[in-house]
């Protein structure tokens, strides 16, 4: 039996919220006393596990009122989310970025676990060596390119 740890089990709850009602509206402050957290662990869940590239959007609030409002991205067709995707990408990308964005392919069952799995072992830094942020960025724009036309 795994056991999860707090942000994981930050996330599930975060997860839960977003599954119901398409949104989380969250306080940083109540989550925090609910997990018995202080509220920068909530920041760092929110920051490293709902990002653009694992396919959601977050938006912040300071102060007194303030909250955090996380709501997974929603494309009219894989055409557009592919094309979105292409233009986020810059000259380099990370290691983490390029495995997200393999997940969230996958996640929306546009590429199988198979092909998500080669791409990875292909895109590491132990292969691609110290230009693997330039030749990642380059890669993932032509897979990207590739499955739209095959969509």
């Amino acid at each position: 039996m795994t056991s999860k740890n707090t942000s994981d089990s930050i996330e599930a709850y975060i997860k839960q919220i977003l599954a119901q009602s398409g949104f989380a509206e969250i306080k940083r402050s109540v989550l925090a006393d609910n997990f018995s957290v202080v509220p920068s662990q909530i920041n760092y869940v929110i920051k490293t596990r709902f990002t653009e590239s694992r396919g959601y959007a977050v938006e912040s609030k300071r102060g007194g009122g303030g909250y955090i409002r996380i709501a997974k991205i929603r494309f009219s067709d894989q055409h557009q989310m592919l094309n979105n995707l292409e233009m986020t990408i810059g000259e380099q990308i990370s290691d983490q970025v390029f495995t997200d964005i393999i997940q969230l392919l996958f996640d929306e069952k546009i590429i199988s676990e198979q092909e998500g799995n080669l791409i990875l072992a292909a895109s590491c830094d132990e292969v691609l060596g110290d230009d693997g942020p330039k030749i990642r960025a380059r890669m993932l724009r032509r897979i990207l390119q590739r499955l739209d036309r095959k969509g």
